[in-house]
């Protein structure tokens, strides 16, 4: 008796432990790619997501919470990032996650949904904007999604009106040649249909996809494809060494249309890998490390010290938006626990609670954003750059600004 009542205390006094801790912190699962597919890019986000969770931990958590987390490299393969996902949730109560990839983002949207786990992702689909279904278009609702950024179908809807305006301002005569390149997977293809309808709306000849596999390779009939059809913008869906061995191989051939890269495929590093290019026209969602007088920059370089305790790493803005993305989960977070507490249902509250909101400490360099409950395109403004690389030496210019209606018939694609 005396042996089974020890049990007992035991097992009370664990499951007290184990309650007090569940109230004490909160938990947050982080999927990166760092060796797969898109780890090319995906380390610099990596870096800025755990860098913050990081630092936020070490400066009071969330309002006085603790905050855990566990950052996993799933190698932008779907079903890992299923596992890790239904791990999370079993075993670490997880209240949201940072995710990644387009393919792992929208195959979990009715999992997060179901068990109202808010996720912000690094996947930019447009198909994660439309929380209610409104949009006969929308594959499927996804209130639970959110984040940071112009969707990838804005991003191109935006590049694609400034090269309307840029056609005419060289004096190009007939119709502009629109094609879209990527590979056929959900992260090239999301924007592909509605930047197309966009292209024709504004008067562009859009020819048929063209096909470019995620893999580096030997472009060369993909780019005689787009010398053929007379292609003077070009969309590039894919990222990192794809891109680059795209680019290189047109170069060869002759094929020079003005590239609009996806926010994935325009940075630094890229520009630097091809080498030798002046036609190439990005979108940017926060100022440069390099950029001065910009208040919240101070806070970037704080957590870049997670890290590099130097303080002098570079770091591209795709690190900046994982910041950015911490930092608007953080601020929702501490409003939900104030507002009955640090749960899935009330951190998605959190999102809708403010409107041209930049996280506290970051303004200059996040761009203000705002979600509702029947819209979670957070941003419709798109910063566009041009980049030139040559002999080693990148310039980056900002070339001007556009923001886009928030049409209801653009809202979930």
């Amino acid at each position: 008796m005396k042996k089974l009542i020890a049990a007992t205390a035991m097992i009370a006094t664990a499951m007290s432990v184990g309650a007090a801790k569940a109230e004490d912190s909160v938990f947050v699962g982080h999927l990166m790619d760092i060796t797969g597919a898109t780890g090319f890019i995906g380390k610099f986000y990596a870096d800025g997501v755990r860098d913050a969770l990081s630092y936020i931990n070490e400066n009071g958590g969330i309002a006085g919470t603790p905050l855990e987390f566990e950052s996993v490299d799933y190698a932008y393969k779907v079903p890992q990032a299923i596992a890790n996902y239904k791990k999370w949730r079993s075993r670490n109560n997880m209240v949201a996650m940072q995710g990644w990839g387009t393919g792992d983002t929208e195959a979990l949207i009715s999992f997060v949904a179901r068990d109202e786990v808010p996720v912000f992702s690094a996947s930019y689909s447009g198909h994660l904007t439309d929380p209610t279904g409104k949009n006969p278009k929308t594959a499927k609702p996804a209130p639970y999604n959110f984040f940071y950024g112009a969707s990838y179908s804005d991003a191109c809807r935006a590049m694609v009106q400034w090269a309307a305006k840029d056609w005419k301002d060289k004096g190009g005569k007939g119709k502009p040649v629109f094609s879209h390149i990527g590979d056929n997977h959900p992260y090239p293809n999301a924007p592909k249909e509605a930047c197309a309808e966009y292209a024709n709306e504004l008067g562009f000849e859009v020819t048929n996809p063209v096909v470019v596999s995620m893999k580096p390779g030997d472009f060369k009939a993909q780019c005689l494809t787009l010398k053929e059809a007379g292609t003077d913008y070009g969309y590039l869906g894919n990222l990192g060494p794809s891109v680059v061995s795209l680019v290189k191989s047109c170069g060869t051939v002759g094929a020079d249309p003005t590239w609009l890269a996806n926010i994935w495929a325009g940075d630094y590093e890229t520009l630097k890998t091809i080498g030798d290019v002046d036609n190439y026209i990005f979108p940017v969602m926060t100022s440069f490390w390099t950029d001065e007088g910009v208040p919240g920059m101070d806070l970037v370089r704080e957590i870049s010290k997670e890290s590099d305790k130097s303080g002098k790493e570079f770091r591209t803005h795709h690190y900046i938006r994982g910041i950015c993305s911490v930092y608007y989960m953080k601020e929702a977070m501490e409003w939900a626990k104030e507002n009955g507490g640090i749960t899935g249902p009330n951190i998605k509250q959190g999102m809708y609670a403010r409107s041209d909101w930049v996280p506290k400490g970051l303004e200059g360099v996040c761009m203000p954003a705002t979600w509702t409950a029947e819209d979670h395109r957070g941003i419709n403004t798109v910063n566009i750059y041009s980049g030139q690389a040559h002999d080693g030496n990148i310039k980056v210019t900002k070339l001007e600004t556009v923001t886009l209606p928030r049409r209801d018939d653009w809202l979930g694609y």
